[in-house]
């Protein structure tokens, strides 16, 4: 698991850690993931973990949002035995938007879930009106997209 107090570690509401962080930094120091989430215009290439590529243009909103949800529940399930990580160029549009939404799936609704992840994760998370309109809006479970 994360060390709780690391930079860009977020406690779901659940209880699992999740890291979220900005591809053009450096690898932080510490473990490496067991599991990737990488939100990118284009495919970042393989990685020594297993992960998952949304495709997610910069400042936009993911290309598939039913695929979006797919791979988020499997970080829900994954992130409660192993360290997994969501990331885009910034660690901050794209990863936050994902986060809240991964924070609704684990039964936050909406707004509450936004506030969740600028106040837990970074204030400055998604970063354009459309990216915060569509974290309030993911569905949560047992919901359809």
């Amino acid at each position: 698991m994360w060390n709780a107090h690391s930079p860009g570690v977020l406690r779901l509401p659940s209880g699992s850690l999740v890291r979220g962080r900005a591809l053009r930094n450096s690898m932080p120091d510490g473990p490496l993931p067991g599991f990737g989430v990488y939100l990118q215009g284009k495919d970042p290439g393989g990685f020594d973990w297993d992960s998952r590529w949304v495709r997610w243009p910069d400042f936009w909103l993911p290309s598939e949002s039913d695929k979006l949800r797919v791979v988020l529940q499997e970080v829900l399930h994954r992130s409660a035995i192993e360290r997994v990580e969501i990331a885009c160029t910034g660690g901050m549009g794209r990863t936050g938007t994902a986060l809240a939404c991964l924070v609704a799936l684990d039964g936050v609704p909406g707004s509450a879930a936004v506030d969740y992840v600028r106040r837990n994760y970074s204030h400055r998370a998604m970063e354009t009106p459309w990216q915060t309109r569509f974290a309030k809006r993911f569905p949560r479970p047992g919901s359809l997209l």
